[in-house]
């Protein structure tokens, strides 16, 4: 059985809204002044309302923005973590979970309003809530929201149509100027205007001829506030004249020569689409040598025979009336040294001498001359183009003096004729040359480019809405080149003849309103221009002062799941901005922290619902003009679960099954069970049984095989459970023969043919293939197409092995080609052999790109991107994409380009602002369907602030809080996506340790105020810093903070060593820990015997801090030690390191040390040792005996002391001095004479200094007489070689 999902509630809006996971942003602006707040703004978001502010200050506009996507609280996380541990589990379960359920309710009228009113709140304009209470008492001043294009091309056969829209209260009304006169409209039956709306209507259905209305208009929208201006509109009717008539002489030219056939269209407007064909309507084929070039001259680089086979005949295709009018057509006779046209010479590596022509070095026959230069406004397309003569055909190469092209921008066209830069901008500006080459030689021709530019926006104007007695501006500022000039209007007049306003000051390109009055409401206008254009925009100035109103219905019922978190929102309106406090039952203190968060829109979030939130809530907003309430009742219900789940079974075919599914809910909501079989609807036929607890199969199938699953639902919640049904089929028993024979992939299929041929399908008949003893289960129908991807086959369709015939449903102007692929339970054929081609018709696009995107890649662009459509989806040649945006809300005209790539940028934009963006395709047969609208984003700036009153707060040895004062969101330049702090240690409280001061980084996502950061060196001295952190990067640094970490406990003592010496002694070594964390006071060892599973009693001993040595006496020599060491400071111990002492010598090596002084060889050599010895003492005592000398000089090199009694033969008199203790001995106090070494050794008979012993444990060592230590490094004493000796070490 498998649990799916995760069981919740529509907790965040009940039945009213859906849950908020996005916050919402509106512009908000605060006086200086206290209390001088407005509150325009409230959105119907996926989850809530959210009432917000549009201010200005005395500084411009600033904006606040809100951020309310917070996740779950921890404390109901870990609440809905045991809820999910306390429920039984079966075996076989795998996921469970709650999904949430919204109630489907389309949001009321009251919400569209809000929604209204917040969208111009972001852009600077406030539309008025659709409720007539507050329509009727809301003044607004005029706003343009609709006009014709500045330059406007009509077309003769058409009414004209000048439109200008908009909107205001009291709504406006409407006049024109002509050509800078009063456009009298009743005057003229032709002319009429739309009712509520300023657009004009030209009628030409009763005679008349459209070009005596061409002129410059211009549109006036006035209510008692105002009155704003539409651009200047220049009408112009589209001219399309006829060809002049003309005879054109045969064209006689030398094979080999240049040649340029002209073109000459009549000048239309707009300017018509030029090509060439022939007379029988057949297009010239174009590449290096022929090609047409901009002016629309069929240029030939160098004549050859073949190019009078066909005439010539220049086209010009117009807009508006889309008609194509040709001219009389060239004839060229060429004439040559060899006059026969062998095709064959055509592909000659040196087709020219082959002909007989002669090679020539390039020269320009466009444009001429070595220099030319050339004018191109900001923001267009520069087109430069050179067009060269020559034998062979010269080849043509684009350079920029002092740079390269610029490579994002740069594209070549026309065979490389022609480089085009799009989007130019003033550091396009330069010299290009384009360099012609053949094998004869090279020529190169300079253009210099000079970029002008007509004004554009630096800060355009917004409307400005104002509580009475605040402070705000209108700010006007564009660029160009030349550098445009600023004039202001005030409700269409020149200000400088507006009455004066103390209120009102004029700096340059800012209006400055202080102190603002009901009586300073007007539109104004700002006019910037220059030679190459003009930029005109309309901002109102407009004052509110309104009591607070609620937006939303009254006793709002919301129901929520056990649990969850919800948000209870109370849109509101009123200016000055009203406060708003929430209280519970009526009754108590206004609701804010623990299980409360109020955010600064006003809304309440509860962050984890239980049964005693139940109630009704009340929210209160207040102004210095009054205050308004409303009530919204809370309801808790339990959440939906499945108790009893289904469970995986294995079934028979033909016997019954049933699934169980029971189900616990809250009995208040209505409880609905449905079934999900491979995760689609089930169909319950009559071999099934569907009752509320269970899932019953009758005769099972093997079609029934597959996953179950369970969904138990309720308007707010629902809850899923999973199983899977294995079914077996019966055995059986191979009753063909084939059935034993080898199986192998099927042959490929055959001889494809093409039938029904139709604008959008086709016919594909094949002959299938041996299927070679396993039958064919599938064909599949590949295709592939000879323009944007030749050569890449591409999956169709899919079909049963059954068939051999299919008709195929295709896509407009594609080449087609099909094959076939046949599969069986081995695997698939080898693809067939093509099908012919079939190009299909082409059509206007019927859709556009998808994925489209825009951001800025950097602070003032936004690019604009794109999937670029496949071949099946181009439906038509010379795909391109009509790009358009315009900013969020502001109302403003679109701006649009024709793009060919999959990419566009927009220069010049404000920081971080919200565009609409649209991208259109289109082809030589028409434009798609109308696109959808995205919002995309202006490049982000860093960050201008840095967070302040950084607190710092320690919570323990290693870890701090940090809680600091939010930046305010027009200083993040773009989406904030972190607070970020920079921490290093700067030094230890423990004296000459150094310390590693690499900085470090704790990052706090979202916009949240506190954070901790942890893992840090207990006593220790830290220094922090704090910025704010945008998809730009890091914004400034706040102010230096120092801390200090308390003392910790210490890591574990390093390099702990267990040694045995002996099996009497253990020896134990560590090193101090790396990390003390403080001061150390001590070590404490723990240890503990074990032989196998017996455990001894522990044993702790505690050492000094400078200690690292310990020496433990075994109690007995079999068992082992487990030793546990750590390290102390006051705070306590530290990590602990265990070690084991090592094994102890197998037990038959113990038992053989054990027993060797009773084995019998062992008492044989000893005996032997015993006579050798007495026998040397027997020879030294009759030496002794002959005289009492005994001659040592032999013995020994030294020369003779005075002080050595000696006889005058040199001989030594042996007297007691035999009886000195030897060297290296030890006396008693006793006298007797001890050996340093253990008696029982015998490592020191040994040559090597160590016993051997063989497998069985006997000594194999030679039995030899030790070389005394002083005589091995050249001591003076003779005594070591004695027998003397070898009897003391026997003793």
């Amino acid at each position: 059985m498998r649990r799916l999902a995760a069981r919740g509630a529509a907790g965040d809006a009940g039945e009213v809204a859906a849950p908020a996971t996005d916050s919402t942003d509106c512009a908000q602006g605060r006086s200086p002044r206290p209390r001088r707040l407005i509150d325009l703004c409230a959105i119907w978001d996926p989850g809530a309302f959210l009432p917000s502010a549009s201010w200005k200050s005395a500084s411009g506009i600033a904006r606040r923005r809100l951020n309310e996507a917070e996740t779950l609280s921890s404390v109901r996380q870990a609440q809905l973590e045991r809820l999910e541990a306390a429920r039984p589990r079966r075996p076989g379960s795998r996921e469970r979970g709650p999904v949430l359920r919204m109630a489907r309710q389309q949001p009321p009228p009251w919400v569209h309003a809000a929604v209204l009113l917040c969208l111009l709140c972001l852009s600077g304009a406030i539309e008025i809530p659709m409720d007539p209470s507050i329509q009727n008492e809301l003044s607004q001043p005029p706003t343009i929201t609709k006009q014709s294009v500045k330059d406007h091309i009509v077309d003769p056969r058409d009414n004209i149509l000048i439109e200008c829209e908009a909107k205001g209260n009291p709504a406006p009304s409407f006049h024109w100027t002509r050509n800078s006169r009063y456009f009298n409209i009743a005057k003229d039956p032709r002319v009429s205007m739309r009712r509520r709306s300023g657009t004009l209507v030209i009628d030409f259905r009763s005679g008349g001829r459209p070009e005596e209305y061409e002129g410059e208009y211009q549109c006036f929208a006035r209510n008692k506030y105002g009155t704003a201006l539409s651009n200047r509109i220049r009408l112009q009717v589209s001219k399309s004249p006829l060809w002049p008539k003309e005879n054109l002489d045969p064209v006689v030219v030398q094979e080999g020569a240049p040649l340029t056939l002209q073109c000459n269209p009549p000048p239309g407007l707009p300017s018509p689409v030029i090509f060439w064909m022939s007379s029988s309507m057949e297009p010239i084929t174009q590449d290096k040598r022929v090609s047409q070039g901009h002016n629309g001259d069929l240029y030939f680089s160098n004549v050859m025979l073949q190019d009078m086979q066909t005439d010539y005949s220049c086209n010009a295709r117009f807009h508006f009336t889309h008609t194509i009018q040709q001219k009389n057509a060239f004839t060229l006779k060429v004439l040559t040294n060899n006059p026969y046209n062998d095709s064959s010479l055509r592909n000659h590596p040196d087709m020219y001498s082959a002909r007989g022509v002669a090679e020539r070095t390039p020269s320009f026959m466009y444009p001429q001359g070595t220099a030319s230069s050339q004018m191109v406004l900001r923001g267009m397309d520069l087109l430069l183009e050179c067009i060269a003569s020559g034998v062979p055909t010269p080849d043509i190469a684009w350079y920029k003096k002092g740079g390269d092209l610029p490579s994002d921008k740069a594209k070549f066209e026309n065979f490389n004729k022609a480089l085009r830069i799009t989007n130019v901008s003033e550091e396009d500006s330069g010299e290009y040359f384009c360099l012609a080459s053949n094998k004869m030689g090279s020529t190169r021709h300079t253009i210099s480019v000079r970029v002008k530019a007509a004004p554009y926006w630096l800060d355009e104007p917004k409307n400005l809405i104002l509580a009475p007695g605040e402070d705000g501006r209108l700010v006007c500022r564009a660029n160009g080149n030349p550098k445009p000039t600023v004039q202001w209007m005030i409700n269409g007049e020149p200000l400088q003849s507006a009455p004066p306003n103390p209120n009102r000051e004029v700096a340059g390109d800012t209006i400055i309103f202080r102190d603002t009055q009901i009586s300073s409401r007007a539109v104004y206008q700002c006019n910037t221009s220059n030679e190459h254009g003009y930029l005109l925009a309309n901002a109102f100035v407009s004052v509110l002062d309104v009591p607070p109103r609620m937006l939303s219905p009254r006793n709002q019922l919301i129901r929520v799941i056990l649990y969850n978190r919800t948000r209870l929102d109370c849109p509101f309106f009123g200016s000055p901005i009203p406060t708003l406090r929430w209280f519970k039952n009526g009754q108590g203190s206004n609701l804010d922290g623990g299980n409360y968060h109020v955010y600064e829109n006003g809304s309440l979030e509860i962050k984890m619902i239980r049964k005693e939130d139940q109630g009704i809530y009340t929210c209160v907003a207040t102004n210095i003009l009054g205050k308004a309430e409303n009530q919204v009742r809370l309801e808790v219900k339990d959440p939906t679960r499945i108790f009893r789940m289904p469970e995986d079974q294995v079934a028979k075919r033909g016997t019954t099954v049933q699934l169980e599914c029971r189900v616990k809910h809250d009995p208040s909501l209505k409880l609905t069970v449905s079934w999900l079989k491979d995760d689609e609807p089930l169909y319950i036929g009559n071999r099934m049984k569907k009752e509320d607890d269970s899932l019953t199969i009758f005769g099972v199938a093997e079609r029934d095989q597959g996953s179950y699953t369970c969904v138990a639902s309720t308007e707010l919640d629902q809850d899923l459970a999973k199983a899977y049904l294995t079914v077996l089929a019966d055995q059986a028993t191979p009753t063909n023969h084939l059935a034993a024979l080898p199986k192998g992939r099927p042959d490929r299929p055959r001889d494809l043919e093409l039938t029904d041929l139709a604008e959008r399908s086709v016919r594909l008949t094949w002959i299938p293939g041996d299927d070679n003893n396993s039958p064919i289960t599938d064909y599949v129908v590949q295709f592939e197409e000879d323009q944007f991807q030749p050569g890449v086959w591409h999956d169709h369709s899919k079909f049963p092995g059954s068939v051999n015939s299919a008709v195929l449903q295709l896509s407009p102007y594609v080449n087609y080609q099909f094959r076939v692929i046949a599969i069986n339970e081995v695997g698939s054929s080898h693809p067939s052999l093509p099908s012919e081609r079939y190009r299909t018709s082409g059509a206007p696009p019927e859709s556009n790109p998808a994925d489209v995107k825009g951001e800025g890649t950097r602070k003032n662009n936004m690019e604009i991107t794109w999937t670029p459509m496949n071949a099946t989806s181009a439906f038509g040649p010379n795909l391109r994409y009509i790009v358009k945006w315009r900013r969020r809300e502001t109302r403003e005209s679109w701006n649009n380009v024709t793009v060919w790539g999959s990419r566009y940028v927009v220069g010049q934009t404000p920081v971080y602002v919200p565009y609409e963006i649209r991208v259109q395709a289109e082809n030589d047969f028409g434009k798609g369907p109308e696109p959808d609208t995205v919002i995309g984003y202006s490049g982000e700036d860093y960050p201008r602030a840095s967070p302040t009153d950084v607190k710092i707060r320690v919570l323990n040895s290693t870890a701090i809080s940090l809680q600091w004062n939010r930046v305010y969101p027009d200083t993040v330049q773009g989406q904030l996506r972190e607070y970020r702090a920079y921490y290093w240690r700067e030094s230890s409280l423990l004296k000459n340790l150094w310390v590693s001061q690499k900085r470090q980084q704790a990052s706090f996502p979202g916009d949240r105020p506190r954070g901790v950061v942890s893992r840090l060196f207990p006593y220790s001295n830290y220094k922090l810093e704090m910025v704010v952190v945008n998809g730009r990067g890091d914004g400034p640094r706040s102010e230096t903070k120092e801390f200090t970490t308390p003392e910790g406990v210490p890591s574990a003592p390093r390099r702990f060593r267990v040694r045995q010496p002996n099996l009497e002694t253990i020896n134990l070594e560590w090193d101090h820990p790396e990390h003390p964390n403080g001061i150390l006071i001590g070590y404490t060892l723990k240890y503990v015997a074990f032989n196998g599973t017996k455990l001894g009693k522990q044993i702790v001993e505690n050492f000094s801090p400078n200690q690292t040595k310990f020496t433990m006496q075994r109690a007995d020599p079999v068992s082992r030690y487990r030793f546990t060491l750590s390290a102390r400071t006051q705070v306590g111990s530290g990590e602990a390191v265990t070690e084991e002492s090592p094994a102890p010598p197998n037990e038959a090596y113990t038992n053989n040390q054990a027993d060797i002084a009773t084995q019998g060889w062992f008492i044989g050599l000893m005996c032997a040792i015993a006579l050798l010895v007495l026998i040397l003492l027997i020879v030294c005592f009759i030496k002794r005996s002959r005289g009492g000398k005994y001659p040592v000089r032999e013995k020994k090199d030294v020369p003779l002391g005075p002080e050595d009694p000696k006889e005058e033969d040199g001989s030594f008199d042996y007297s007691d001095e035999d009886n000195k203790p030897l060297q290296g001995s030890q006396t008693s106090l006793d006298g007797t004479i001890k050996q340093q070494e253990s008696d029982d050794s015998l490592v020191d008979y040994g040559e090597g200094g160590e016993g051997q012993f063989n497998e069985d444990g006997s000594f194999i060592g030679q039995y030899t007489v030790k070389k005394d230590k002083e005589e091995t490094e050249g001591n003076e004493s003779s005594e070591a070689t004695s027998p003397v000796n070898a009897i003391y070490s026997l003793a």
